[in-house]
């Protein structure tokens, strides 16, 4: 029998804020990552600081937002109206301690527990923050939330406003590195939402005239718009909506009070709800809802007096009441869309029009696809119970009720020996495998019939659960895990035609990924170091002395699942895949999955030359 542990009064600590914020940061920021994906930690931290200088701009203090990221400082500067001096320390490093307690001042702010910038102070090496108003200015300096320097009130001539830098610390974020693109696309919801507020970043200038318009404008493009967007606007809402002539699944951008819900939550929902209510009754048909809101992008925004998330990093929220004397969320959408957008509908007849043929259509396609996808779906269920493809994990979203697991991740698979790898490997907590049987199908310019009758993609389908809506995806990271060679590459090309082809919206909002595993191991009888690149090789071969042992891994197979561990754990290296804005949809396919151009036979020389310029050095 084990001996049993005293439970005694000297086993209960009582931690102060700091050591309970680095002690579990996930309940603070969520995830922690590397900057790969764009909900990681240290984007949270930008965005805890930034949050503060929107809400001066919408108390109508300050149009501008200076922001320099240069390595791993980050500097935020705004105009607004200055922390008060005398409070400057306690706001960054006392609990419950701000202004927007006091809903006089902030009535309908993003940051309302005064914990953000708490935790960025307490997850940073170095924290800075400096107010200045009424030509006084006071700053203290902090490490790791400790306080190790506080200056006193001096004179000055600079503009009023507050400046916080901060360096996140590098052994809570390992391997971090801060992704330009995750960045910008953060910084363009926060002008989308607030139209006039300028952002510079780095030197480059954001700023909205048109609100969600603008977004929408952003992220589809109009030879892809089924009709021009509709942008509707009231005192505490916008909405825009158009369809895509392209795209399958629904896709929605929604925010409360300037913070982007990227789960969603009861205000999404209304709008879905009011959405198909409002459809049904303009054209006075019963169409299904699935059919009214295939292929639709849209944008909503609400603001709500004291909003409730049902976590600290803000991706859902859980208020059902507006606030202020207003209805219910529910409620109040429903009548502004009922309102709103059933006149513009009555006003704008060509989009009426060109909106029930996209809803009919959908409606044939449906009724044309019923029979295959019952027989889809019972093939899937048989499937996932004995041909096990699935390795499911323990956490993930299991309801549209629930949120979706941040670390929750899906691993696509090719070949035997790579998923057995990875399932020994795993944890099995968050991290799923799903094994491909051979290549995929090539799916540019297939219908959707395709999903459903070839057998990879329909179980594939059905283990993301992405047939209605992005809003039930299962896993938050999708990563594709093949061999770094001519195959896997290939393979690598197949999987991402897939999600181009039928669910951009998985790349867009930055849900997959490329899992980078090693090139080669190099050892002595001392030390082992993986490296990833030839660089790293020749850096390995320098540090260690005599002549180590130099692996080339050529697969997935090859790595043995207690080597594997170390790949798909905490020092995981993930390449997001992302679209080119530059580029459509419809570009990206034809150019690399579409016939042979001269064009593209020109691209693979170029960058053969690359390869071989590389070789020939070596050699």
């Amino acid at each position: 029998m084990s001996k049993e542990t005293k439970y005694t009064e000297d086993n209960i600590r009582s931690l102060d804020w700091k050591e309970h914020i680095r002690m579990r940061p996930g309940m603070y920021i969520g995830k922690l990552g590397d900057g790969s994906s764009a909900d990681d930690g240290i984007y949270i931290l930008l965005k805890e600081v930034l949050d503060n200088s929107i809400d001066e701009y919408v108390m109508g203090a300050g149009k501008t937002i200076e922001i320099s990221i240069q390595g791993d400082k980050v500097i935020v500067r705004d105009y607004g109206r200055g922390i008060p001096l005398g409070k400057v320390v306690d706001v960054v490093s006392k609990m419950n301690t701000g202004g927007k307690y006091d809903s006089r001042a902030f009535k309908k702010s993003v940051g309302l527990n005064g914990v953000g910038t708490k935790a960025v102070n307490a997850l940073s090496t170095y924290f800075r923050v400096e107010s200045t108003r009424d030509g006084k200015s006071a700053s203290a300096e902090f490490e790791k939330g400790n306080l190790t320097n506080k200056d006193s009130l001096e004179e000055t001539s600079r503009r009023r406003g507050t400046k916080v830098t901060f360096v996140p610390d590098d052994s809570i974020f390992k391997h971090y590195k801060y992704r330009t693109e995750y960045v910008a696309k953060m910084l363009k919801n926060y002008v989308y939402l607030n139209p006039g507020l300028t952002i510079i970043f780095n030197g480059e200038k954001y700023f909205s005239e048109n609100g969600l318009k603008d977004l929408l404008s952003d992220n589809i493009n109009q030879e892809d718009r089924l009709y021009d967007i509709i942008h509707l606007k009231g005192d505490d809402i916008e909405v825009a909506i158009t369809h895509s002539k392209t795209q399958y699944s629904e896709e929605y951008h929604s925010f409360v009070n300037g913070q982007h819900t990227t789960q969603g939550g009861t205000h999404q929902a209304a709008f879905r709800e009011a959405l198909v209510k409002t459809i049904r009754e303009f054209y006075g048909k019963n169409y299904e809802a699935s059919d009214i809101r295939k292929s639709i992008v849209s944008a909503i925004s609400i603001k709500v007096m004291e909003p409730v998330f049902e976590s600290q990093t803000k991706t859902k929220l859980g208020s059902t009441d507006m606030g202020g004397g207003l209805p219910t969320v529910r409620t109040y959408i429903n009548d502004f869309v009922k309102k709103y957008l059933d006149n513009f509908l009555h006003k704008n007849q060509d989009t009426a029009e060109n909106l029930q043929r996209k809803i009919l259509q959908a409606e044939r396609e449906r009724k044309d696809l019923s029979g295959i996808r019952k027989l889809a779906k019972e093939r899937a269920k048989k499937a996932n119970l004995h041909n096990k493809k699935l390795r499911d994990c323990r956490v993930h979203l299991t309801d549209s009720k629930k949120d979706r697991n941040l670390e929750s991740t899906l691993f696509i698979t090719e070949g035997d020996s790579a998923s057995g790898s990875i399932t020994k490997s795993r944890d099995v907590n968050t991290q799923a495998v799903f094994s491909l049987r051979g290549k995929p199908l090539n799916s540019y310019n297939m219908s959707k019939k395709i999903v459903y009758e070839n057998e990879e993609f329909n179980l594939l389908q059905a283990a993301l659960n992405i047939e209605e809506s992005l809003e039930d995806l299962r896993y938050n990271n999708i990563v594709i895990a093949t061999d770094a060679d001519v195959d896997g590459m290939h393979i690598r090309l197949l999987l991402i035609t897939f999600f181009l082809q039928f669910f951009p919206e998985v790349i867009k909002e930055g849900h997959l990924y490329i899992l980078q595993t090693p090139l080669f191991r190099v050892r002595n009888k001392k030390e082992t170091i993986y490296c990833y690149s030839e660089q790293e090789r020749r850096d390995a071969i320098a540090k260690l002395s005599g002549k180590p042992e130099i692996t080339r891994f050529k697969g997935l197979g090859e790595i043995s699942p207690d080597e594997f561990v170390h790949f798909i754990g905490e020092d995981i290296r993930l390449d997001p895949v992302m679209l080119d804005k530059e580029k459509s949809i419809e570009e990206l396919l034809s150019f690399y999955m579409g016939k042979n151009t001269p064009q593209r036979q020109e691209f693979i020389i170029d960058n053969l030359k690359v390869e071989l310029d590389t070789v020939e050095e070596e050699i």
